[in-house]
């Protein structure tokens, strides 16, 4: 079997590896597809170095066949096709024994603290698996766990039909935001400065701005008839974006935090202030977060394909990363061996 690790130096390496057996209370994975996503980027480029331990299997989006069961696993079978919600709570952290085990002070993000899926067998933990129905494509089902991002950030929003949203940053989140925002009933416009990535939007069905050519606030305001939008996404993690965020939100507006931001960001409070906004953040998700994902995309109401550029072998990880970085792709899915449809 081989597995694809992160081991420093901006160097993704492929390694022969001998596959242990499930643990009791775990399940092998045979994986079919692992999507790549932002925060794979920053590892490979070092910005997680004291987080990860090298050599770091990593990768969270991913699809992939039961292959085989550990002790004490009664409710998966060899064969079941599965997704994985990467997070490993405490269930002792106050954020835990309050109901938000999803941001547990202690979490260990599957494939970033803990080894991922980027191999052809992995063994998870039984309780992080969720069943895929045979109508979703496991190519496509490799887009739960971003989809799944998009509808807690909406959810965080909580975005209603009829709403205008507008969603700052049309990279893979932000176009999953808009597409869920839109079947949740509301107008979306996504503020993008990239051509490509406003053609990509647009060819969704769905409004763009350019922030380079247009007053973004102007737009916004005559969009809205003065008022302003209902819910602001900041996705692009750009300061000047946050910056404005405030300013196209409506009195009594809401403003999601969806971006990481490593550094200090400067916020408008007087218009926080002026306009009574309200400001949330979104971190990762929660179960039913993953199930209406599931949902989503066996429905077709996420575009998959015209959201994957391309799919490589896991051994042409190192080249996808890189096309990625050249900013060439939306989302490139890894191959790993078991995506037969």
């Amino acid at each position: 079997m081989i597995s694809a690790a992160y081991v420093g130096d901006r160097t993704m390496r492929i390694e022969d590896v001998v596959p242990a057996p499930p643990a009791p209370g775990q399940v092998q994975i045979r994986v079919a597809y692992v999507g790549i996503c932002g925060t794979d980027l920053h590892i490979v480029h070092g910005a997680m170095d004291a987080r990860v331990s090298l050599p770091a299997v990593i990768g969270h989006e991913m699809s992939g066949v039961v292959h085989e069961v550990g002790e004490g696993v009664a409710d998966w079978a060899v064969g079941d096709r599965v997704t994985v919600m990467p997070l490993d709570w405490d269930d002792t952290c106050p954020a835990c024994l309050a109901g938000h085990r999803h941001i547990c002070h202690n979490l260990d993000f599957v494939g970033i603290d803990s080894p991922g899926a980027m191999q052809g067998l992995w063994n998870v933990r039984a309780d992080l698996l969720l069943a895929l129905p045979e109508s979703l494509r496991l190519d496509h089902a490799a887009l739960v766990e971003p989809v799944a991002v998009a509808v807690h950030d909406v959810r965080r929003g909580a975005v209603r039909p009829g709403d205008r949203v507008v969603v700052l940053g049309g990279g893979p989140i932000g176009v999953l935001i808009a597409v869920v925002a839109r079947e949740t009933g509301a107008e979306v416009t996504v503020v993008e400065p990239d051509a490509g990535r406003r053609a990509t939007v647009e060819s969704l069905g769905l409004a763009t701005v350019d922030p380079r050519a247009d007053d973004v606030v102007t737009r916004i305001e005559g969009w809205t008839d003065g008022a302003g939008a209902d819910v602001v996404l900041e996705v692009s993690g750009a300061p000047s974006a946050v910056l404005s965020a405030t300013a196209l939100a409506k009195v009594r507006g809401t403003v999601v935090v969806v971006a990481i931001h490593p550094q200090p960001t400067a916020v408008d409070l007087k218009q926080v202030f002026w306009r009574e906004l309200t400001i949330v953040g979104a971190r990762v998700y929660e179960r039913a977060d993953f199930e209406r994902a599931v949902e989503l995309l066996d429905r077709g109401v996420v575009p998959a394909e015209a959201l994957i550029t391309e799919v490589r072998p896991l051994t042409d990880v190192a080249a996808a990363f890189t096309t990625l970085e050249q900013g060439d792709a939306m989302k490139i899915l890894l191959d790993c061996g078991a995506g037969a449809q």
